[in-house]
């Protein structure tokens, strides 16, 4: 989560411990040495599914890719893997840097879909944040050559300016998928809406994360909301007609991002 003004997870000083529902305070560290697992999660069929949910919402917080964070459950990586092959997606275009984990797995996931000539070798992920000085310093720890598709871009998501900055790094013709993941309430998602759907093709994908932030039994302590509501409300918008929602890619039963998985079935 990044990429706007005021936003206390943007990549700047390491942040405070932080609290979820039912779990002790936790310390979110910039990265992972050696063969650290998460936390485990049992699944108990005493209890209840709401707890098993918040559970894994504690858990998804403390994982990693690559030794970087990365705060993505498991099952919506895979809905993002068939929403890449599906889609074609040369370019991820990622608001919200956070620590780098995600950039560096939408790279790799990229790399395969060329691997398997389902899109040309030119693929780039471009992740929008508002300071990127030490996500950068962490990706170069991570992969020193990371820089050949991996292009970080310091900026407001709710300026538009920023939006032509990333739509003049895309190559011609690539086809894109955005993914939203910022400050999670409204006038953010609002914005990040109206600005960057434009680089989603016809067939596309435009995914707004975290709409559990609405979920009074999950949204996790500090979080404003009001994701799913500028969902719905931009949707209306002549600009959000060209969406539809696809809640059928809420495959697996647990996800971050109900009613985020937006797909472009026409032009504006």
């Amino acid at each position: 989560m990044a990429a706007t003004r005021n936003d206390p997870n943007s990549a700047g000083p390491p942040p405070e411990p932080v609290e979820s529902p039912g779990q002790e305070r936790i310390t979110i560290t910039d990265h992972i040495e050696g063969g650290q697992l998460p936390p485990t999660v049992t699944a108990d069929h005493r209890a209840s599914l709401l707890e098993y949910r918040r559970a894994r919402g504690r858990q998804h917080v403390r994982d990693w890719y690559a030794g970087l964070r990365i705060k993505k459950f498991p099952e919506d990586l895979r809905v993002f893997e068939h929403v890449l092959w599906a889609s074609r997606a040369q370019v991820v275009v990622e608001l919200g840097t956070h620590l780098g984990g995600s950039a560096l797995w939408f790279r790799d996931r990229l790399r395969t879909q060329a691997g398997y000539g389902r899109v040309p070798d030119g693929i780039r992920v471009i992740s929008v944040d508002l300071d990127q000085d030490r996500v950068a310093a962490l990706l170069h720890d991570a992969d020193p050559s990371f820089a050949r598709e991996i292009t970080l871009v310091a900026g407001d998501v709710t300026d538009p300016s920023v939006a032509d900055r990333v739509a003049d790094q895309v190559p011609p013709g690539a086809r894109c998928l955005v993914v939203e993941d910022t400050l999670h309430e409204y006038a953010t998602t609002t914005a990040a809406l109206r600005n960057f759907a434009r680089l989603v093709p016809d067939g596309g994908f435009f995914v707004v994360e975290d709409g559990i932030v609405d979920d009074p039994d999950l949204c996790p302590p500090g979080m404003p909301g009001g994701v799913v509501p500028a969902v719905t409300d931009w949707l209306a918008t002549e600009q959000g007609g060209a969406f539809t929602t696809r809640r059928d890619l809420e495959l697996y039963g647990v996800t971050s991002n109900p009613h985020g998985w937006l797909q472009r079935t026409a032009r504006e």
